[in-house]
């Protein structure tokens, strides 16, 4: 089972955020991966060409046009594949986490506006073999428990305690 941390770290998750459209929440999902990213190449020392944020958002957008991402009850889970780039060479996807201010409209299902996010990046080179964890995830995050927990979580390491627990207490979930 993939746990909602896998992914994830502290650092990408963002508490109380402000934004006015999905495509204003992709782009921040779009500049949060990308400087996600570049900080840890740079901490690697590799040499190699920084990742763009237009390029992230731009993939995240191109697959939200096939398909909303909303999950339903306030809940979306955008997910593309990292832009083809030679010198960024990802082992494994890179996620966000977003805790709106005020939900939007996202387009989903049920008609309800989003106020959660979990965004996921898949490297181009290995969509195949995590593709088994979209479906996962989205059946943790249906859980009406957990998502009144992270809605009343007031900052992002509370978030990031509240999916911790969540991880090792998949029972408690049911």
């Amino acid at each position: 089972m993939t746990k909602l941390t896998e992914f994830l770290s502290p650092e990408n998750i963002r508490q109380g955020v402000l934004v006015s459209s999905k495509k204003r929440a992709l782009e921040l999902v779009g500049k949060v991966v990308a400087e996600s990213i570049n900080h840890a190449k740079q901490h690697s020392h590799e040499e190699s060409e920084i990742l763009c944020p237009i390029e992230c958002f731009s993939n995240l957008f191109k697959r939200e046009k096939l398909g909303t991402t909303g999950l339903n009850q306030g809940i979306a889970l955008p997910h593309a594949k990292l832009p083809a780039c030679e010198s960024v060479i990802l082992e494994k996807p890179t996620a966000i986490f977003l805790q709106l201010e005020e939900a939007i409209d996202y387009e989903a299902q049920d008609h309800k506006d989003v106020d959660l996010i979990y965004a996921i990046m898949f490297p181009e080179n290995s969509c195949e073999q995590y593709k088994g964890c979209l479906p996962q995830i989205a059946k943790q995050l249906s859980d009406k428990s957990l998502l009144k927990q992270l809605r009343a979580a007031e900052s992002a390491e509370d978030i990031w305690q509240i999916l911790v627990y969540a991880d090792n207490h998949p029972k408690d979930q049911e």
